[in-house]
């Protein structure tokens, strides 16, 4: 059984049941369930604590630790973790280097490219040679202005790169080291140091429109500087590789052969098997706090993607209630995957200024779909990274603390 720790801060909370459906009629349920909360530092968030592979920007991600805070304590070596919304596949991740069978799920095609990369992971001396290889003949600039973030040198590399890497892809030639080259291309497009191809800007899972970006040059009187893309990608995968022992580098490779990372609607998910799965860690797009089309429209472009057509498939309820009938049904496709005896920590952030507690309306919906909820536990933080950069307390504004609700499968 879960475990806190007996000193951690704990209350009560009670949750109404809602209506359920008995002989076509709609009949009130007047028993409430009290659930457990516990708020404390349940773990610590400090970056450099986790796994450097991890360090790939991507918008509303929770950190790593909160994933490892479950995995540890609910799963055993060869269990499968399952992510339904992965984003940059923090859980996948984290179940892999604790030599886990990794699932993973999303509808945007980012998630993938940003993930299994990271499995696969080509060594440094490959990646290298690959890059060197690279010749970037003179083409036509792309219909797409892009002058305001790039250096016309620079530009003329992505551009190049871009087509290098389509070619691979259509061809059937693509690789492991040319799916690491795109993704680390892909998370260095634009940022706010010199680490990345594009002058100053917002970081880098922020990709302002072009006009915003004008202003920004025009009130930072600066314009885009060369930046070898080469050198940074390289700079780039030697972070990212820099502190992986011999062990995490074996463990992601073999999870990489069995990793199953979908693209489906995290409802509707018939590749995994019915109870097969251990453990769920997931964090569903809170309402419409983060606007994945706005945010991720250059990293599409250099992936081919029409950012328009994925965000459409990604859930952006504007109501509580249109996003109570989402999860809902996603809920009821989790409870179908996990095993008996296995355990689903669904987070859900803090949105609107904590006026909405999305928690509240999580766990009547899991419980009616037949999980057990054990807890509610709130991981208390006093700021994030990105927030303390644009001068945002972090108990005001965005996305303040993780809540997650612990649920299990009888």
């Amino acid at each position: 059984m879960f475990q806190l720790n007996p000193h951690t801060a704990s209350r009560n909370l009670k949750i109404a049941r809602r209506f359920e459906e008995r002989d076509g009629k709609a009949a009130g349920i007047a028993a409430t369930q009290s659930v457990p909360v516990y708020e404390a530092e349940l773990w610590t968030s400090r970056q450099r604590q986790a796994s450097s592979i991890h360090e790939i920007s991507y918008r509303g991600c929770f950190k790593p630790q909160l994933p490892a805070y479950f995995i540890e304590r609910l799963t055993r070596e060869g269990d499968v973790v399952y992510d339904p919304f992965s984003g940059r596949g923090t859980t996948a991740i984290e179940a892999a280097l604790r030599g886990r069978n990794v699932a993973a799920n999303d509808v945007n095609p980012l998630s993938a490219i940003l993930t299994r990369p990271r499995l696969e992971l080509p060594s440094i001396a490959d990646i290298d040679a690959r890059l060197r290889a690279l010749k970037f003949a003179a083409r036509p600039r792309s219909g797409l202005d892009l002058s305001m973030f790039f250096h016309p040198d620079t530009e003329h590399e992505i551009l190049g790169l871009r087509e290098h890497l389509q070619r691979r892809l259509t061809s059937g030639e693509e690789d492991a080291v040319d799916r690491w080259i795109r993704m680390v291309a892909t998370n260095r497009l634009t940022g706010h140091s010199p680490g990345f191809f594009s002058v100053y800007t917002l970081p880098p899972n922020q990709a302002v429109a072009p006009e915003d970006q004008l202003r920004i040059n025009a009130r930072l009187k600066q314009e885009p500087e060369y930046r070898d893309i080469r050198a940074l990608i390289l700079k780039k995968s030697l972070q990212l590789q820099g502190r992986l022992t011999a062990a995490d580098r074996w463990r992601l490779r073999a999870a990489a052969a069995g990793a199953r990372l979908l693209l489906n609607e995290a409802a509707a998910t018939p590749e995994i098997a019915s109870g097969s799965v251990q453990l769920i860690v997931t964090s569903p797009p809170f309402l419409d706090v983060v606007q994945y089309a706005r945010d991720n429209w250059l990293r599409c472009w250099f992936n081919g993607l029409d950012a328009d057509a994925v965000n459409a498939r990604i859930t952006m309820s504007r109501t509580l209630e249109e996003w109570a009938q989402a999860m809902a049904a996603v809920l009821r496709e989790l409870h179908r995957a996990t095993r008996p005896g296995g355990w689903v920590a669904f987070e859900v952030g803090e949105v609107r200024r904590g006026e909405v507690r999305l928690e509240e309306t999580v766990v009547p919906l899991g419980i009616e779909v037949g999980f057990e909820c054990s807890a509610i536990l709130i991981n208390a933080q006093r700021f994030t990274k990105t927030a303390n950069i644009w001068g945002v307390r972090n108990n005001d504004l965005g996305t303040n603390s993780n809540r997650i609700v612990l649920f299990r499968k009888a």
